[in-house]
This record gives structure tokens, C-alpha cells and sequence, in this order.
């Protein structure tokens, strides 16, 4: 069971950084090799990513990356805006001194990674642990929320947008507006007030609610 779980993750995160094309096939006689592990395990693998959406399943045509697609990005960060608003104003009222501290810290790494990538000309070096620390700070805003099934359609939701991106994103061309949306985010979620941390996450993914983020 353990390696199937880390083969799910592992795959998981390939699927949304870039490790496979938007539309190409997912041979899974190719990732036994990759993994070294039996078909099965990948197939069953496979399954349950396409039960998330980061995987599409026909009859007799096999899995496949799911194609990028601009209506898509654009319902998809509809649904983040809306969650990511209603659970960081659900940890405003529940997290407390303690959410607040882990809040911070995670703000302050992924500053300090958004800053080493905007001073550099080549961040090749620094894309996983971007991906992993601006996940981390956003599911971090909403992990005091007291709801599981909120933040678990959250999970769903990033994961599948950020898939959607995973060709635009890499050329930081967005990183100064980062690094001052998630600084005003912060403020605005330590200062108590919802309707403004809201406001400001909404701020953060707007532009790519027209559809032009997409990427060559």
C-alpha cells in the first residue's frame, strides 16, 4: 500500500508541474518501468487520479493528460476564488494564535522563494519547491476552517488548476504581483477582516478568470 502511495504522489505532482504534455497519452506499461512496479499498481494508480481529474479514462483508448483549456481555468478559478474566500474566512473565526503563526510561516517562506526567483534569470532550480510552498500557503489560509469536505474539494480544485497552468507558470513572469498579492492576503488575514481577505485572494488569481494565461 505504502508504494502505491508514493507513487500516486509522486505522479500526482508530475501531472501538475509540467512532467507530461497537455493531451499526450499515459502509458502505463512505460511508467511500471519508470516506477519499477507491476501494471496493475500503476493502472489502480492511474484510477484514482482520474477520479480527481488530473487523468482522463476512455474505453479502449487509455488515459490521457487532460488538454488545456481556457473555459476550464476559468470555472476552475471561479471555484477556488469561492472556496479559498469562504475557508480562509472560516479560519479567521476558528484558527486563532496558532493558525496565525503557521500562516505567517508559511507566508515567509514562499516570500523568500518568490524573491530568490525574481533575482534570478534561470529559477529552473527552484520550480518544485515554488509548487510546493505556494500550495502550502494557500492551503494553509484555509486549513482552520473546520470543514474537511471544503477543504478536501479545495485540494481537488488546485490541484486540476494548477495542471491547467503548469506551462504559463513556468516562466514566473507573474512573480513581483506574487510576491505582493500574498503579502496583502497575509495582512488582510491577520487583521481579522473576511470581506477584505477575500477581496484580496480574489485580487490574486483575477487574471486568469479571461482566459489569456494559458500560455504558448
Amino acid at each position: 500500500m505504502n508504494e502505491e502511495v508514493d507513487i500516486y504522489q509522486h505522479l500526482k505532482m508530475r501531472l501538475i508541474s509540467n512532467g507530461f504534455e497537455h493531451g499526450a497519452k499515459v502509458r502505463a506499461e512505460e511508467l511500471r518501468k519508470d516506477y519499477g512496479c507491476s501494471a496493475s499498481t500503476v493502472r489502480e494508480v492511474l484510477f484514482r487520479l482520474s477520479s480527481v481529474g488530473l487523468v482522463d479514462f476512455q474505453e479502449q483508448k487509455g488515459f490521457r493528460v487532460p488538454k488545456r483549456s481556457p473555459q476550464k481555468l476559468i470555472e476552475l478559478t471561479h471555484i477556488r476564488v469561492l472556496l479559498e474566500g469562504e475557508g480562509t474566512a472560516m479560519s479567521i473565526r476558528n484558527g486563532g494564535v496558532d493558525w496565525e503563526a503557521r500562516l505567517t510561516a508559511a507566508h515567509h517562506k514562499l516570500s523568500h522563494i518568490e524573491k530568490r526567483i525574481h533575482a534570478t534569470d534561470d529559477p529552473s532550480e527552484l520550480i518544485e519547491i515554488w509548487f510546493a510552498s505556494e500550495k502550502e500557503f494557500h492551503q494553509t489560509l484555509i486549513s482552520a476552517c473546520g470543514s474537511d469536505t471544503l477543504k478536501q474539494m479545495h485540494g481537488r480544485i488546485y490541484a486540476q488548476f494548477r495542471q491547467q497552468l503548469m506551462v504559463a507558470d513556468r516562466r514566473f513572469e507573474f512573480i513581483s504581483e506574487n510576491i505582493r498579492h500574498h503579502a496583502d492576503i497575509l495582512e488582510a488575514a491577520l487583521s481579522g477582516d473576511e470581506q477584505l481577505t477575500k477581496q484580496k485572494i480574489h485580487d490574486h488569481l483575477k487574471r486568469h478568470l479571461t482566459g489569456k494565461t494559458m500560455g504558448d
